[in-house]
């Protein structure tokens, strides 16, 4: 690369700068702007095109083409060669624009007279936000050196618009983080709040895009990457000899950490005229762009952990780390790309809601925050790009929307609807104390799920009559390392004291599918939540499950005790786990220690064979408790964790309830007891359906109970049931319209 082509370079930077830098609004400011590229870059053309929607580009400043088409010439993503780069974030360049396929020729612009099309996207780690184009009547390709001088400053551009340099009266764009933006993810956890943004990790802002002294950006990138290669050694050397994956992910930013390729690519983006920081900042943006078109998952995993040391390397560029010294403001909602169970137990009950760009239905993350009972949204994506520390936010977890500095009539309507969510919260604490009785006068057990000790308290003011499930896996998911036998032992035993008697069931460790423990290798299988899990950990572990079993025993200290094992899927497995807890309880004993006055030990219903299984089984198990959730996908062959196929079939199709009737009814010919847990139990018309299924128990979420309670008292069984039949023997795929027709005369 010739000094004088790297000079002009430097050039065009310098006086974009001074251009951006000028006292002007911000059309102003895009106008001259194109007028400096064109000039610059010797061709008759220049255009700035910028998003305004996810899919529609508009024309939003031109020097050569006709200047009334500014604002009024617009495109969708795809069409034309502009909607081509904006789409596939690829350059295109091309000696003959009307020739090349995908070319749409805009009347109103007067571009016809011009041969050459140089495109590149506007965008912002990844970002898209526009596209900015040369043209020229003379038919030629634009040389490497024009291409790469017209990315860098659509890079700069990108940056000016990140800090507002386009916003003003008449302004071609409105001001960044300033206009309503409604998010459509999943619902991870259903309540609605109203809060304000808290960043998890805020994005790091560069303020000087462009720098004059390319030896001193070079020495502050260096000392900067040389500080980010000490610290991965550091991690390195402290996780010898620990788990293997993560070593493997170590040395793979080790690897990127001391890639020559990348730190030369930064090198001469400074020569040409970047800080360090906007350096940085382009090569990550032109890796997500080259890595998010792969399909092979383990090179689109490499992109997170590139991903995350360029993100180091601005934190330590910018000064600005991970700790910025926002303070947490008033009803927090927490906002992030992931984040792991330690963590978001960290921020506890002060948060209002979690909205997280990533993560699962069934993710860890999940998991604590229906322990905590606060809304969470997940796959809400690009919103920690949008989102900043304190901005009004809405979140929906009955629908999974998200509204980020919603308008006044959208905050009107969400307050309605959680004053109306507190209105029937106070008409349900008037039932609290009152037994879930039908108007047939039969008697229902209404037991909460919890996992935490926080959830506790929710025994008294829920009503619940007991605890139906406690997920035990969440204290070896918040650990780095394997729990002791006496650290579990002492949780385990504060919960049975904070239940004060009340019936307990313990869920044994429920690991696997989409719960990973972070100190355990991870199984690549094709199909985790049909692989090695829940039960089968147990069994093939045996220590892990006889410490655990250990850890419950004592906890008891002689009073009862309730657990159950999850996943089982054939007789043999529960023979196999009741004989390990009864050779605990001898061993338990021959020590002298105190053992279980009584004790109970059930199994989770969770896959269809089960209900098929030997009449013998069913008097051996003391309780069975239906895991609506995991059953429900299997017996669809629906993964609960794919949106495309996960709400395609109702919990109401007469299929599924005629198998949950056949399960009931297996379990009353040996007068075995038998629940209903999961999502499904704590929705009121689904719970009524349930009952009328010959269903006596059901456990639930504790903000359900009221809810279903109210449902119990106003409904006759009989009638219900009379509804259910007349709906099956019609022929009808689901009984939900019949039921909601039902319920909606009898009000």
């Amino acid at each position: 690369m010739a000094d004088g082509t790297e000079t002009e370079s430097r050039k065009l930077l310098g006086r974009l700068r001074d251009t951006l830098a000028e006292d002007s609004e911000g059309q102003t400011r895009l106008n001259r702007v194109t007028h400096l590229i064109a000039d610059s870059m010797n061709t008759e053309v220049c255009s700035i095109y910028l998003f305004r929607d996810a899919e529609t580009l508009e024309l939003c400043a031109t020097e050569g083409l006709n200047p009334e088409a500014v604002h009024k010439t617009r495109m969708r993503l795809g069409e034309g060669l502009v909607g081509l780069v904006a789409r596939k974030a690829q350059i295109v360049n091309t000696a003959d624009a009307p020739s090349t396929k995908g070319f749409r020729y805009m009347e109103e612009t007067g571009e016809e007279i011009y041969s050459s099309f140089l495109g590149v996207p506007i965008q912002r780690i990844g970002e898209g936000m526009g596209v900015l184009v040369v043209q020229s009547k003379e038919a030629r390709e634009f040389s490497d050196d024009e291409v790469y001088a017209l990315e860098v400053v659509a890079m700069v551009l990108a940056e000016m618009a990140e800090l507002g340099a386009f916003v003003g009266e008449g302004a071609a764009l409105a001001a960044r983080h300033t206009n309503p933006v409604l998010f459509r993810g999943t619902m991870g956890q259903e309540g609605a709040s109203e809060g304000n943004v808290y960043l998890h990790e805020p994005r790091v802002v560069v303020t000087n895009p462009v720098a004059d002294d390319p030896e001193a950006e070079t020495i502050r990138l260096r000392e900067a990457v040389d500080s980010l290669r000490f610290s991965v050694d550091e991690m390195l050397a402290t996780a010898k000899g620990g788990d293997k994956e993560q070593m493997q992910v170590l040395e793979a930013y080790r690897m990127f950490a001391n890639s020559r390729g990348w730190m030369r690519r930064m090198e001469e983006d400074i020569v040409r005229g970047l800080s360090a920081e906007a350096a940085v900042e382009k090569e990550q943006s032109a890796a997500r762009s080259r890595l998010s078109q792969i399909p092979d998952a383990y090179l689109r995993e490499r992109l997170q952990d590139l991903d995350d040391l360029s993100n180091k390397l601005l934190r330590t560029l910018t000064g600005q780390g991970n700790d910025t010294g926002a303070d947490m403001p008033e009803n927090p909602v927490l906002v992030a790309r992931n984040i792991g169970p330690g963590e978001l137990l960290e921020y506890g009950r002060k948060l209002r809601g979690v909205v997280l760009e990533e993560g699962s239905v069934g993710s860890h993350a999940a998991i604590v925050a229906r322990a905590l009972a606060i809304p969470l949204v997940v796959h809400a994506t690009n919103i920690t790009t949008d989102a900043l520390n304190g901005d009004a936010i809405l979140v929906d977890g009955d629908q999974g929307i998200v509204h980020l500095r919603p308008d006044d009539a959208v905050k009107g309507a969400f307050r309605d609807k959680i004053e109306m969510a507190i209105q029937a919260k106070e008409k349900y604490s008037s039932i609290r104390d009152k037994p879930a009785v039908t108007r047939d006068g039969v008697f229902m057990t209404l037991s909460m799920n919890a996992g935490l000790m926080a959830d506790l308290p929710s025994l008294k003011s829920s009503g619940a009559d007991g605890v139906g499930l406690f997920r035990t896996e969440l204290q070896f998911l918040i650990r780095n390392s394997m729990p002791r036998r006496g650290d579990l032992a002492k949780i385990y035993t504060k919960v049975l004291d904070a239940a004060e008697g009340q019936r307990v069931v313990f869920r044994t460790l429920d690991i696997g599918s989409d719960k990973v423990l972070p100190y355990m290798k991870p199984n690549d299988e094709p199909n985790p939540a049909l692989g090695w899990r829940a039960i089968r950990v147990g069994l093939d572990k045996p220590g892990v499950m006889r410490m655990q079993l250990q850890a419950l025993i004592r906890a008891a200290n002689g009073r009862p005790l309730t657990i159950m094992f999850p996943f089982i899927a054939q007789f043999e497995e529960y023979k196999e786990a009741r004989a390990a807890f009864e050779a605990e309880i001898i061993r338990e004993r021959a020590l002298g220690h105190p053992v279980p006055e009584t004790y109970e030990i059930g199994s989770m219903l969770e896959t269809p064979s089960l209900a098929y299984a030997p009449r013998q089984f069913f008097e051996m198990t003391d309780f069975i408790s239906i895991g609506g959730n995991d059953l429900k996908q299997f017996f669809f062959a629906a993964d609960r964790e794919n949106e495309r196929v996960r709400r395609r079939y109702d919990t109401l199709n007469v299929s599924f309830l005629s198998f949950i009737e056949q399960i009931v009814s297996r379990c009353n010919e040996t007068n075995t007891p038998v629940s209903f847990c999961g999502e499904d139990a704590g929705r009121p018309i689904e719970a009524l359906c349930f009952a009328a299924m010959g269903l006596r128990s059901l456990s639930m979420r504790p903000a359900s109970i009221g809810p279903v309670k109210h449902m119990l008292h106003s409904h006759d069984l009989r009638a219900v049931k009379a509804v259910i039949d007349e709906a099956r023997q019609s022929g009808d795929q689901s009984v939900r319209g019949a039921i909601v027709k039902y319920l909606e005369n009898k009000t």
